[in-house]
């Protein structure tokens, strides 16, 4: 499967960190979409003559490393799952390729815009031994402390990065999606989808829209938290992602049975 979508990745153009880094999409909006494997060889192919790939050190395919904190009572998961607007996510994350871990707070507002705050730490594990620098910036930024959040559940995958050529969108591929619940000490795979996310400046024109649609790549929301802790924890509520867990299921099976 990696080879594959290799191949089909070392065909694009390349950009440098340094040029991605310069794209500023001021009026940001994502949306989400969940594609098999198939339909995720097929778009990278069509995508050929539309968009660069980030390139770091040559590598196209870069490899993360994500660990997820919440409350005894998952109260960030329980927010999500019931649908609130302003809600947040506590996370550490390693970039595998270059060996640099950040501490990471996510804040999504009540107009649904996303706002990422970060700083280097040295390893999941040593946040406490960090915590002259951890505590003052989760106080300015969270609505938790150290000592009332625990690490819930971590997850590996691969992701591909894209940006158009008009240099208005980026587009996040993630595939090979392996989840490990620290509670329960579940696994679970999810080796036949991709989650690729639209960002773009405002409702700008989008060469991948005409593509999703030609594909019949479906839109659907996808927290790689609240869908690795539902598929790994039984005794969590989650009425209101069934849709979307049949939806994984469903392609999932679909690609058992149709691989590339």
């Amino acid at each position: 499967m990696i080879d594959k979508i290799k191949e089909k990745a070392y065909k694009l153009p390349p950009i440098s960190l340094e040029e991605m880094s310069g794209i500023k999409l001021m009026n940001r909006t994502d949306t989400k979409y969940v594609a098999t494997i198939s339909q995720l060889l097929s778009f990278l192919q069509d995508v050929e003559g539309k968009y660069y790939i980030q390139e770091i050190n040559g590598v196209r395919l870069a490899s993360y490393h994500t660990t997820y904190f919440d409350t005894d009572n998952n109260e960030m998961y329980v927010m999500h799952h019931n649908g609130k607007l302003v809600r947040e996510k506590i996370r550490v994350r390693t970039y595998e390729d270059t060996k640099i871990t950040f501490l990471e707070v996510k804040n999504k507002n009540n107009h649904k815009r996303t706002n990422k705050k970060r700083i280097e730490v040295r390893a999941v594990d040593s946040l406490h031994d960090e915590q002259e620098r951890v505590i003052p910036f989760l106080g300015k930024h969270a609505w938790y402390t150290l000592d009332s959040i625990r690490p819930v559940i971590e997850n590996r995958f691969n992701r591909i990065t894209l940006v158009n050529f008009g240099k208005t969108e980026r587009l996040t591929i993630d595939f090979n999606l392996r989840f490990h619940n620290l509670l329960t000490d579940d696994r679970r795979k999810l080796e036949h989808v991709a989650i690729i996310e639209l960002k773009r400046d405002g409702n700008v024109s989008s060469p991948s829209l005409d593509i999703f649609r030609k594909l019949r790549i479906q839109r659907s929301g996808f927290s790689k938290y609240c869908m690795g802790c539902a598929l790994t924890n039984k005794g969590l509520k989650r009425n209101n992602f069934k849709e979307r867990l049949n939806l994984i299921n469903k392609l999932e099976k679909i690609q058992t049975n149709n691989k590339p």
